[in-house]
């Protein structure tokens, strides 16, 4: 198909492409990754979870940013607003014309200018750029709530063409609860586009419901298995089958007489009250219902699950997988833009494909290339390039320089270690960050970082030293580009030791950024499994792809019961 015939949208990438081979992990901004790294036609399946905040005051996502409503507005830290940014944003949208200008517009007029504008220009070009480097074969499934859904998929007509829509699919997120002035919100939506009619689908199958289980599989064998009664006469098929007696009942049959002698000698014929012979279709070998546009059986995280790693908008790996198994072959290409804690990357790392993973934030880059280590072995590293990450002290420099935050997460996420907050942009209580690992069955120690970009100072250590104290901590380490002086090294040896089974380690540690990276970590109880900061998933095998289906056979209608 031709590109132009690919791009009703109308607005293109300003940076030619450059080709992007095997595994990546970019950190920047999506929009810039996928302009200047992102070759056109070269990605299978693009799924994307776009942050917004949907919990917030439906009403404030509409108010239009006056002095009157200035007040009210509060800073998002998982959506856009309307300021000057997302304006010039807006304004490079109608200027490259097409549809995506036009309904760009429209939203304009219709819901003024507002932060859910904002987030609908920010959105247009990135979507334009997914698109583009969509092969004809490729999908994208964009996953959102009600608040925007409706402006996203008007979106999407825009960018993809409406003829290449193909499903809105429903997903039950969260258990039944009571909203105070309406329904209960409790699903969320993936719309799914395709680049062409020529897109990859494959099959995929969902539980049956315990309705559906309880009117349809209503038997129970000795083993108490449970399975539903499948016709064995032929009756009204076409291509006849095969006339013969069976336990005193002449029929045409499905199968030829040995195949019904190998059914009965397995224990596979049921048979009537009336004597009459029919299959037994067993629940457990059926592979469920094909896959339909609800989809209540992909059970949300909940704190007990082991591959909940305690990011706020992680999605389960079941719901990336059955969208992967469907829309895309092993060795393709899968993209998330908006990679957050990696379920998209790991999922797709599992089932044997490719995949590049963009984030702006390095904690999420952290977090991602640890969740990897962990659930593949630190042997992963190899078969994945991490882009835009600063790889010598004047890269940090720089960006110490330009993003003081994410410097400091950057630098944390070196040797394992979480933000202090998490979500706050600065530090807690003159706590920078925290690494948490376990002596013992179940004890859990703590180590507390602070992080230095400017000049040191004695009075650091000292005041790291009564941070320690005071939260309970083993282990304090300095981080910072100067390297300490005598007296500082002096004062930190002078701090003593943490004993524990594996040996003494100083309870003061200075480090540079130098010697991180070169390889110098923390001296810590770094046994397997001890740093317990970042919630693990379970341990896989890397000897093949694993095999996420939620099911492994063939699904069959229901048949009506025949008493003969």
């Amino acid at each position: 198909m031709g590109q132009h015939n690919r791009r009703p949208g109308g607005l293109s990438g300003c940076y030619a492409p450059r080709v992007t081979e095997g595994n990546v992990l970019y950190y920047g901004d999506n929009l810039d990754v996928l302009r200047r790294h992102v070759k056109d036609e070269s990605v299978d399946l693009v799924y994307l979870d776009p942050p917004f905040n949907s919990n917030a005051n439906y009403n404030l996502l509409f108010s239009e940013h006056g002095e009157k409503a200035a007040a009210q507005i509060e800073a998002f830290t998982d959506t856009w607003e309307w300021n000057t940014e997302s304006a010039a944003a807006f304004q490079e949208v109608v200027e490259a014309g097409g549809e995506v200008a036009k309904a760009t517009l429209a939203f304009r007029t219709l819901i003024g200018t507002s932060d859910m504008l904002a987030y609908l220009a920010m959105m247009a070009p990135r979507l334009v750029e997914l698109h583009r480097v969509l092969k004809t074969t490729g999908s994208l499934y964009l996953h959102c709530d009600a608040t925007a859904s409706h402006y996203l998929k008007l979106l999407l007509d825009a960018v993809f063409g409406p003829q290449q829509f193909r499903s809105e699919i429903i997903w039950k997120r969260t258990s039944g609860h009571s909203d105070a002035r309406g329904y209960g919100s409790v699903h969320d939506v993936l719309l799914y586009y395709v680049a062409s009619d020529a897109a990859t689908w494959n099959r995929v199958f969902q539980a049956y419901d315990s309705g559906y289980v309880e009117q349809y599989y209503r038997y129970t064998d000795e083993n108490g298995r449970r399975f539903m009664s499948g016709d064995l006469s032929a009756a009204g098929l076409s291509g006849g089958g095969y006339e013969y007696e069976w336990r005193g009942v002449t029929r045409v049959w499905r199968v030829p007489p040995a195949t019904m002698e190998k059914l009965e000698a397995e224990g596979r014929v049921f048979y009537t009250r009336n004597g009459f012979p029919r299959l037994k279709r067993y629940l457990d070998e059926s592979k469920g219902l094909p896959a339909q546009d609800v989809w209540t059986d992909v059970e949300p995280l909940r704190s007990w699950h082991a591959e909940r790693l305690g990011y706020p908008t992680q999605k389960p790996l079941a719901l990336a997988a059955r969208l992967i198994e469907a829309s895309s072959n092993a060795g393709d290409v899968v993209l998330d833009p908006f990679c957050g804690c990696g379920t998209t990357v790991d999922a797709a790392q599992a089932l044997g494909r490719r995949w590049i993973g963009i984030d702006i934030t390095h904690l999420s880059i952290g977090l991602v290339k640890h969740r990897l280590a962990d659930r593949y072995g630190l042997e992963i590293t190899r078969t994945y390039r991490t882009v835009g990450e600063p790889t010598t002290v004047d890269d940090a420099r720089v960006l110490a320089k330009e993003d003081p935050f994410q410097f400091q997460a950057w630098a944390l996420g070196l040797v394992g270690a979480r933000v202090a907050g998490s979500d706050k942009k600065g530090g807690d209580k003159g706590i920078d960050g925290r690494l948490y690992f376990h002596e013992g069955a179940a004890e859990t120690r703590q180590i507390i970082f602070s992080v230095k970009a400017g000049h040191l100072v004695p009075a650091f250590v000292r005041d790291l030293s009564g941070v320690l104290t005071r939260e309970g901590g083993e282990i304090g380490v300095l981080i910072s580009f100067e390297e300490p002086s005598a007296g500082m090294r002096a004062e930190a040896a002078d701090s003593g030791f943490h004993e524990s089974p594996w040996g003494r380690h100083p309870r003061i540690q200075l480090r540079t950024i130098r010697q991180l990276l070169d390889g110098k970590g923390i001296d810590y109880p770094h046994v397997t499994g001890a740093n317990v900061t970042h919630r693990r998933a379970a341990r896989v095998r890397p000897d093949a792809p694993e095999t996420l289906e939620m099911f492994e056979r063939a699904a069959e209608e229901p048949e009506a019961y025949d008493s003969d």
